[in-house]
């Protein structure tokens, strides 16, 4: 068996865990990525891609921010689409100026690996059968197998970034954690293609043959969805197919001048509510989809998973600068306190603008006809524009 030593070891490659492990690195704090996909599967999962202002921050502390700005797209509004009308939310008029970036996830990882790679951090990709040990008393240990070879990584902290399939909560005794989830009733058929975006910002519509969304990566790729039945696949859906359902739920101006074009990526995910807590079990901790999972209409998922690094890099370099563990005793509390304002409103944004099947709580006309006064009451009501501004922008940080 091969040992080694380090202080912190980070379980998981997504965003999370190479985020948490670069502002770490750039603190001093010698740490461990590891990961049981090899770097090609991670950078292949095709994910959100609208940033917080919080997380572009964070980005910018971490030192990967450059091609982000280089590339990113810079939103001050988003659009609803209801009724056969768009309506633009302010984002940044409410909020003091803040607004949201639109880059991918993918990028955003493969500007963390990239720069994991330029400073020589360790990481190990494709290790199997990764276990945590101990985390429950002052030596936690992880142990993997890389290529035959059984190895132990010796440490001070783990931290469970592997996401929500991964093995640090599952390796929590059941009556230490519990788990809060809400399965939706139906999923998002999403496709990527290299085509200009519909408008200049995201709609969201609001129709009765179901949600749609209109997003982009970038000036010529866009990513757009419609909500659609768990039981469908993936060949049911042509590229054609999709297109005149995307359109059917789009005002007529958006509908007759959307590009379209072949599809470079297709994919069914169902959407879930889930939160595990607590988030710290001695000397582990979870972060990122490890802990929580919001259905994507918040745009709430990687940016909660920045927040949870942002707290979390603070309570260890805290600990290792200050010799205090007043940040890692809190991280928890403060952790869950904003995660369930997140999960409240990614509910809200969700039970809003899709449309609901027979039993699954308000259906029918009459669930549609309360859609519509809600939504005619928001866009009229700067207060209730401003809430929501507030809230899609990012919060603000429990220092």
């Amino acid at each position: 068996m091969s040992t080694q030593r380090t202080q912190v070891a980070i379980i998981g490659a997504g965003p999370s865990g190479l985020l948490l492990g670069q502002l770490l690195h750039k603190a001093g704090i010698a740490n461990i990525v590891i990961e049981q996909r090899s770097g090609d599967y991670v950078l292949g999962r095709i994910r959100a891609g609208v940033l917080e202002q919080v997380c572009v921050d964070l980005l910018d502390e971490a030192g990967v921010g450059a091609r982000m700005h280089r590339e990113g797209l810079v939103h001050h509004g988003i659009e609803l689409a209801f009724a056969g009308q768009r309506h633009r939310i302010d984002l940044s008029g409410p909020t003091g100026g803040k607004a949201v970036m639109v880059y991918g996830q993918t990028e955003v990882t493969r500007d963390l690996m990239d720069e994991r790679t330029a400073n020589g951090a360790p990481i190990v990709y494709e290790a199997e059968h990764v276990e945590v040990h101990d985390f429950d008393g002052s030596n936690p240990r992880v142990t993997y197998l890389k290529d035959g070879v059984r190895h132990e990584v010796l440490c001070d902290f783990i931290a469970g970034c592997d996401g929500f399939h991964g093995v640090c909560r599952a390796s929590v005794p059941a009556g230490a954690i519990r788990n809060f989830e809400r399965v939706y009733p139906f999923g998002w058929l999403g496709i990527l293609a290299d085509v200009a975006p519909a408008a200049d910002e995201l709609i969201y519509s609001n129709h009765e043959r179901g949600f749609a969304l209109c997003s982009m990566r970038s000036k010529t790729r866009v990513r757009h969805y419609v909500q659609c039945s768990l039981q469908d696949k993936i060949e049911d859906w042509s590229d054609a197919r999709f297109w005149d359902e995307l359109k059917s739920r789009l005002d007529p101006e958006a509908a007759a001048t959307i590009p379209t074009g072949p599809s470079i990526e297709k994919s069914i995910a169902p959407l879930r509510s889930f939160v595990a807590e607590p988030m710290r079990f001695g000397r582990m901790f979870l972060a990122g989809d490890a802990a929580h999972i919001v259905p994507p209409t918040g745009a709430k998922g990687l940016n909660l998973a920045a927040a949870d690094v942002r707290y979390l890099s603070r309570a260890f370099i805290e600990f290792y600068a200050d010799k205090t563990a007043a940040g890692i005793d809190d991280y928890s509390r403060k952790a869950l306190r904003r995660i369930w304002k997140a999960e409240r409103f990614s509910w809200t944004m969700t039970s809003l603008l899709h449309k609901f099947p027979a039993g699954a709580g308000d259906t029918g006309d009459v669930g549609f006809k309360l859609q519509m006064a809600e939504l005619d009451y928001l866009v009229n009501s700067p207060a209730a524009m401003a809430s929501l501004a507030e809230n899609y922008v990012g919060l603000p940080f429990e220092e």
